[in-house]
């Protein structure tokens, strides 16, 4: 999946009114599952997706300034992440996340998104996956 393709799915699944908005949920919602998944497992998925994308994760996860990734965090406090992140309230927050991870899903192969969903907290995982099931055979 080529970047332009990758954000304008996810300006569409969440019906954002701009690309600059899927870019701005895209973001958030990479840079804070980079926080919460393990830094081998967000290199892995960053190579899979379109550079500029991926480099949301690898910001986070290699970035020495930054308070360690693999941190266990509540759903609330990742959404909450994603929102402040944003600029979104938390129910949009909650919505674009889940899209921006259904592209991402869909844009991955390998069963590599099932390795970031159980990397996850259950609640956290059932909330941010609903809905995600990836290409077809993966």
């Amino acid at each position: 999946m080529q970047h332009d393709d990758f954000i304008g799915q996810v300006q569409a699944r969440a019906r954002l009114d701009s690309r600059g908005a899927a870019e701005s949920a895209t973001r958030a919602s990479l840079e804070t599952l980079a926080e919460r998944i393990p830094p081998p497992l967000a290199e892995k998925l960053a190579a899979q997706l379109p550079r500029e994308i991926g480099e949301h994760l690898l910001r986070v996860a290699y970035a020495p300034d930054l308070p360690a990734t693999g941190v266990r965090m509540s759903r609330e406090e990742f959404f909450g992440r994603v929102a402040e992140r944003s600029g979104a309230d938390m129910p949009k927050a909650v919505h674009e996340a889940r899209c921006v991870v259904e592209v991402t899903d869909e844009a991955t192969v390998g069963g590599l998104a099932d390795k970031v969903r159980t990397s996850l907290d259950d609640d956290l995982a059932e909330v941010l996956f609903a809905g995600s099931s990836g290409p077809a055979g993966n």
